[in-house]
């Protein structure tokens, strides 16, 4: 059977394949399972119909357990339902996962395979998630790429329906989940051709129904419950039978040879490897080229893993087999072997391999890359019989040394390697390319995207196949014919070049003319392009972005100029198809934006400069690369940096041994290593211009990443400055006091908020191009180094905008995205109250931007105090909080016991007097402070054993300030319960809730924060319902003090508001706006005008600022209403940000009505508030 070729991922390859089975699809976002439900939900919008001639029904629910719930629900009451998941969101369907199975009922689980947070979160793929859901008494189905997704799919849901079995059908995430393959797809004929409709049919006269009503559920006594769970033996014994029945159909119709258990490789193999997913496809390709060369080599990839069919697996194996090594993704400490192990081993056991030796490795967590030489060191081991590989494990040394092996890729195969700045459109233009590729040609194409943990403005590498063979090289590419870096700072930090073939090719868009190449090409790149004869080409994307209207979004230019070297496809026809593209992606935008991308195609491949590469390149001497070794006083911050963050942030972590990691088994990292990293990738940077500055210090306020901060230096202070400092006198002047602003313009991500925040009538602030003002970043650190002053913070307040950004900030260049809406609020806290903060934060953007290894962008002041962070998952985070409280509040009074009995019994004037100030503020933040210094300087003094005994304990005499951080994904959704209870504790607890409207961390999935008539994904035809008012259900408990803020619209509310919660001795919510890529702002700058987007939000009455104060004065309104009347045009305003005007493009005979609904949610909200504030307390 022909079948059509389609170029798409794993992850859509699932949601194809899965659309014709599932009349309902209940869901929850996670990565990297996410795209599944989103494409489900797409074409549901579209009113693409099912086999049973419907569109799927989506829901998406509030977390993992209510999908699984729901899931449940509907299966029980007769309809064919499906989910998407992975990692943790896949352990929280545990419980409904054994009440599905235990009533038999017919349902599929596709599961991007991935790491469980342990020490660390780690988003990637592992096997560790499925692993644990082995005894549920699912069916477990492994495919290996895309293709298999497709075909095993299909097997998955129709062995279901027929055995009645529930599966989790599952693939590696990412490197499956996001790979690009060009891939044949399923006709949904051939589907519903081997769709057991009969079995259908019992499945729905089986289901719940008050017509014919039956009981499901009971409980059950010790007396029958054994015996009753026995009962579902036979459907277990007949499932691999049907599974077998419908791996042949697929194989008839398609000409594949599945099985239960493959074997691949020589017939007379001695050494085999048992494994399961993406590895199989690497590990066939080290086959083809060992046996090619006269090894005996095989591979026997599992299939249908649970139930675990022995004598198939033994069936599979040669009987020439000398040695099994088994390969398992996932660690389980303490246990004898992993789960495959030990399936394996008690298969085998009593027969014919009774007595062949089986090993056992351990791979791939976490997504580390596995290569064919790794997989060479597995067939060449005879010594170890538990090893490792991928890692070098020199602390239990169980790790094989990889060995060196030639490219393994068959002749033919075009590798590319491209390194990009996230959200520059690199990887989009690259997913683009790869379409082209696979849609218009015979080439067989493959795509893999790989990220740092950093957002918009981290590192992309896109690794790129063609060839005229199925591609199996499921591992990144290290052997390159072509490699572009997209991204000029990155040439002196990450080794590039060395991953280029001799006689290869290499594209650098760069300002710089030859000159310029001499100056700052490092000579260890000059030498390896010498040596290795690559071809050197140069395109300055920058000025032709500038030249042809796209500005910054430069990926166009790059992808002509890439089509015109690589020479995949020809020139012309690339230059055709890319020009329909993006007619097609753009054309609903006016044709003046085609226009300006047809501009680029053309200026791409125009404007390319080949290099003719100097002979004295050839010996080249080496020069710096990357971060250079630092030295502190802080030994631990060092040598964290120098021996784990530096190699991590050149690309070069994968070589770090085990013993590296040795003293943070727990994963504890020291705070403040961001500062040393330096990034340089801003194109523009701030420059200040002092004769212009009103010293408001909004630039400082508003900035994402805290690179621009006010400096009062005093005469002599100022006299030593570096030269050229630029400062001035303080307004109102301050006995000869210094004014200056001073930029980390290496630190700085080039949004330009400063920029246009600035109120003064001529700019103080202006953006020119780095290269410009690299003489500030000495100046900068100078000014960092420097004392607050006690006069300046006595003249101008911390509860002030200008006095607060006095206050060194302790959350510092981070991760965020350029314009983030999100770490401004962040780090305006840690200025206020980060020498004393508990930081529990939920999984997301904010713990992403807030602890990604290696950077940790949380720091410390000159006494080493500062916010201790923690992350533990996204569901829990309010509890994760509240049990950090309970803690440390246990621990404290412990010690304010000890306070006052020492009170009893000393007769030390001095220790009585600070006894009695630290008891007078035990319970005010800021006055305790001081008194607890004061406290303890007079127990050093006074050496009695009771005030030893205190001072053992004295970190815990201060007043601290608990924060609970997270997003609305959390606090609306999946964290609602653990926050609603937290809040009612009536504990002295701080919770900041980031509102961006939608799951920003995972790409942009509807909350219960997104407003009526957004477009987000799972509300692909916009949102139908209002957002959830969380702030005002807060507001019922009456002791619960409130708040909605937007740090744009009114920076001083923001900040009152910040402080009276922390200052209020009971549970506070701060609700803060803020705008996110997410949501595509249309004006010129984008990100970089969220502040601005913050105000139009307030002006317009689509945000509202408000305060809910319990401890008001008796007889007074405790809310306070502090936006002022909308001045109307929340339609112009959602109509100047993507997720509203795609509503209007995608469907526009339901947008106006959905606007104009969106519109009356917004005016009753802002009524409601206005009647709540003139509501009289009086007697």
């Amino acid at each position: 059977m022909a079948r059509k070729m389609k170029t798409m991922d794993g992850n859509n390859a699932a949601a194809w394949v899965s659309y014709p089975f599932t009349e309902v699809a209940a869901i929850y976002p996670i990565t990297p399972s996410s795209p599944m439900a989103e494409v489900t939900d797409q074409w549901s919008a579209k009113d693409k119909k099912n086999l049973f001639g419907q569109p799927v029904q989506v829901v998406e629910m509030q977390s993992e357990a209510g999908a699984a719930g729901a899931v449940h629900g509907s299966l029980a009451a007769g309809a064919l339902t499906t989910t998407y998941t992975a990692s943790q969101g896949l352990l929280l369907m545990i419980p409904n996962m054994y009440k599905i199975a235990g009533e038999l009922l017919p349902s599929v689980i596709h599961v991007s395979a991935r790491c469980v947070s342990t020490h660390a979160l780690n988003i990637f793929g592992d096997h560790s998630d499925i692993y644990a859901c082995r005894q549920t008494g699912y069916a477990m189905l492994c495919s290996s790429n895309p293709q298999e997704i497709m075909d095993l799919g299909a097997v998955a849901h129709l062995s279901t329906i027929k055995g009645r079995v529930p599966f989790i059908h599952f693939f590696d995430g990412f490197r499956t989940s996001h790979e690009i393959q060009k891939i044949q797809t399923w006709d949904d004929a051939d589907l519903k051709e081997m769709l057991d409709m009969d079995a259908v049919q019992r499945f729905r006269d089986e289901a719940l129904n008050p017509e014919h009503p039956v009981l499901r559920g009971t409980a059950q006594n010790p007396d029958i419950f054994f015996q009753a769970r026995e009962a579902c033996n036979p459907y277990y014994d007949a499932m691999p039978a049907i599974v077998e029945e419908y791996m042949g159909k697929v194989n008839a119709k398609l000409g594949t040879d599945y099985k239960l258990f493959n074997y691949y490789g020589a017939a007379d193999a001695e050494h085999i490897i048992v494994a399961m997913g993406s590895v199989n496809d690497t590990i066939e390709e080290t086959i083809d080229y060992l046996n090619a060369n006269g090894g005996k080599y095989g591979l026997v990839k599992v299939r249908l893993y649970r139930p675990f069919v022995a004598d198939k697996l033994v069936e599979a194996i040669p009987d020439s087999v000398k040695r099994i090594s088994v390969l398992d993704r996932t660690k389980e400490p303490g246990s004898l072997g992993e789960p495959l192990y030990l399936d394996v081993v008690a298969a085998l056991k009593g027969t014919k391999f009774n007595d062949i030796p089986v090993f056992t490795g351990r791979y791939g967590l976490g997504s580390k890359d596995t290569t064919p030489e790794q997989i060479i060191a597995v067939y060449q081991n005879t010594e170890k019989p538990r090893f490792t590989i991928g890692i070098k494990d020199d602390v239990t040394n169980l790790s094989l040394d990889s060995v060196e092996c030639p490219d393994t890729a068959p002749a033919g195969t075009t590798s590319c390697k491209f390194w990009g700045l996230g959200s520059d459109g690199t990887v989009g233009a690259n997913k683009n390319s790869i379409k082209i590729i696979g849609d218009h040609t015979e080439l067989y194409a493959q795509a893999y995207f790989s990220y740092d943990s950093k957002k918009s403005g981290g590192v992309t590498v896109s690794h790129l196949r063609f060839g005229k063979t199925p591609i199996k090289s499921t591992y990144l590419i290290n052997k390159a014919d072509f490699v572009a870096c997209h991204n000029q700072s990155y040439i002196d930090k990450y080794d590039m070049v060395s991953d280029i073939k001799p006689g290869g090719t290499f594209l650098l868009n760069t300002i710089w003319d030859m000159d310029g190449l001499e100056k700052h090409l490092p000579g260890q790149v000059k030498r390896y392009l010498a040596q290795n004869n690559i071809n050197f080409y140069t395109i300055n994307g920058v000025k032709l972005g500038e030249e042809t209207g796209m500005g910054t979004r430069i990926n166009t230019i790059l992808q002509s100029a890439f089509f015109k070297l690589a020479d995949i496809i020809p020139f012309e026809d690339a230059v055709k198809y890319m020009k329909a593209a993006a007619e097609a992606s753009y054309s609903k935008k006016g044709q003046d934006i085609v226009e300006k991308n047809w501009n680029a195609i053309d200026a791409g491949h125009q404007n390319i400069v080949k290099i003719d590469i100097p002979a004295s390149w050839s010996d080249a001497s080496d020069t710096q690369m990357g971060m250079a070794r630092v030295t502190s006083s802080n030994k631990a911050l060092a040598d964290y940096v120098n021996n784990i963050q530096i190699p991590c942030n050149a690309q070069k972590g994968d070589t770090l041994p085990v013993s590296t990691f040795k003293d943070a088994a727990d994963g504890t990292f020291p705070q403040g290593s961001s500062a040393f990293e330096k990034r340089g990738i801003a194109v523009k940077v701030p420059r200040w211009i002092p004769e212009n500055c009103i010293q408001c210090n909004q630039c400082s306020y508003v900035c994402p990443h805290a690179v621009i901060r006010p400096a009062a230096l005093s005469a002599d202070e100022a006299a030593n400055a570096p030269d050229g400092m630029k400062m001035v006198d303080f307004k109102p002047a301050m006995d000869g006091m210094k004014f200056a602003m001073t930029v980390s313009v290496l630190d700085c991500t080039g949004c330009g908020s400063c920029a246009n925040v600035c109120p003064a009538k001529n700019k103080a602030i202006v953006m020119e191009p780095l290269e410009s003002q690299l003489g500030e970043q000495e100046k900068f650190t100078y000014g960092a180094s420097l004392d607050e002053k006690p006069e300046v913070a006595a003249k101008f307040k911390a509860t002030t905008v200008k006095g607060s950004q006095f206050k060194q900030p302790m959350l510092e260049f981070s991760g965020a995205c350029a314009g983030c809406g999100e770490t401004p609020y962040a780090k305006l806290i840690t200025q206020l109250f980060g020498d004393r903060m508990y930081i529990a934060n939920a999984t997301g953007c904010s713990s992403i931007w807030g602890g990604s290894a290696p950077s940790t962008p949380y720091t410390f002041n000159k006494e080493g105090k500062g916010p201790a962070w923690s992350n533990s998952l996204f569901e829990d985070n309010a509890e994760f909080g509240y049990g950090m409280f309970l803690g440390q509040k246990t621990l404290r009074n412990r010690v304010i016991a000890k306070v006052k009995d020492l009170n009893e019994t000393t007769d030390n004037a001095d220790v009585k007097a600070a006894i009695a100030e630290y008891l007078d503020t035990v319970d005010d933040g800021n006055a305790n402070t001081p008194a607890t210094e004061k406290l303890v300087a007079a127990l050093e003094a006074c050496g009695c054993e009771a005030a030893k005994d205190i001072l053992a304990s004295k970190d815990y005499l201060r007043k601290k300030s608990q924060w609970i951080f997270g997003g609305d994904g959390w606090a609306y959704d999946i964290g609602y319960g653990g926050l609603d209870h937290v809040i009612a504790s009536n504990e002295d607890i701080n919770i900041f809730v980031v509102d961006t409207e939608v799951y920003s961390n995972t790409g942009g999935q509807a909350s219960k924060a997104t407003p009526t008539a957004a477009i987000a994904k799972f509300a692909a035809a916009g949102k139908r319902v209002k957002k959830k008012d969380l702030g005002m259900i807060a507001t019922t408990y009456g002791y619960v003090y409130v708040a909605q803020i937007a740090l744009g619209s009114n920076m001083q509310q923001a900040l009152t508001a910040i402080k009276e919660a922390e200052a209020y001795p009971g549970p506070s919510l701060i609700i803060a706006y803020a705008p996110c890529i997410n949501h595509g702002i249309k004006a010129r700058g984008g990100m970089g005008n969220s502040i601005a987007e913050e105000k139009k939000a307030v002006e317009c009455g689509y945000w509202h600022l408000w305060r809910f104060n319990p401890q008001a004065p008796e007889g007074t309104n405790p809310f306070t209403l502090d936006s002022k009347a909308p001045q109307g045009g929340i339609k112009d305003f959602m109509k100047g940000e993507n997720r509203y005007l795609q509503l209007l493009k995608a469907f526009p005979d339901e947008a106006e009505g959905l606007f104009d609904k969106a519109e009356k949610d917004l005016t009753e909200r802002y009524e409601t508030y206005l009647r709540k504030s003139k509501e009289d307390y009086a007697e």
